[in-house]
């Protein structure tokens, strides 16, 4: 491995004692959160330098990116998540091929995922993405409609909803963003009592606010620009 992807096993290593930190803090379990590398716009190389570190979950933004990297990398113990927007008429070339699809927050996209799934006999996990800041250029579905689009998304036989993800807005001070990931962890509570089902994954938190995020209840933690350095 080149010498200039060293800095990114040191890094891993750092931000694996930060959470482990953060979960002792929390009062948390040994392996309850799980670091997903966000890998958008980097090299396979650096994804590969993170890998020999024992880092397997990663996470893409964009569909030709993410499909190019995985014929590239074939290695079967990665894990892929798919934490970007997705369009619909996109969802067929990701479906089958990724573990979660973060960013799910219509019905529309909802059923093109468990068409494909459908056709491939799988069954596809997925998050349901909230805007939780209610900002009007971000994805994500809005609180109010939550409970309505996960009762719509019951009848598709071919997708699991596993949980909920969400982007705080940038710029908000710390403890402002430490509500926004309350009130996702209250929301994921909410629905469990109203449907009577068990959510498996909060996935909240990134380079600068992950440790708040394990604090209100994170499973998935999206970490990029600490472990591989700013993006090109």
């Amino acid at each position: 491995m080149e010498d200039n992807y060293a800095h990114v096993g040191e890094k891993l290593l750092a931000i694996r004692e930060e959470i482990s930190v953060a979960m002792k803090d929390a009062c948390r379990k040994s392996g309850t959160v799980e670091l997903i590398a966000v890998s958008k716009l980097q090299t396979e190389q650096a994804i590969l330098a993170a890998s020999l570190t024992g880092q397997k979950s990663f996470g893409e933004n964009y569909v030709q990116e993410f499909l190019a990297k995985k014929e590239l990398l074939t290695d079967d113990s990665l894990q892929w998540h798919f934490i970007g927007s997705l369009q619909s008429n996109k969802a067929k070339y990701i479906t089958g091929k990724c573990a979660f699809i973060h960013s799910v927050d219509s019905l529309k996209l909802a059923t093109a995922i468990n068409n494909k799934a459908k056709n491939l006999s799988i069954v596809q996990k997925v998050l349901l993405q909230v805007n939780v800041g209610r900002e009007g250029q971000k994805a994500g579905v809005l609180k109010e409609e939550l409970a309505s689009l996960t009762e719509e998304l019951m009848s598709l036989e071919n997708i699991s909803v596993c949980g909920l993800m969400a982007i705080p807005p940038f710029g908000e001070s710390l403890d402002v963003t430490r509500k926004h990931f309350a009130s996702l962890r209250e929301e994921k509570e909410r629905l469990e009592t109203l449907f009577n089902v068990q959510y498996q994954h909060l996935s909240m938190g990134m380079s600068d606010d992950f440790i708040e995020a394990i604090k209100e209840g994170a499973t998935l933690v999206r970490v990029g620009t600490s472990i591989f350095g700013q993006r090109k």
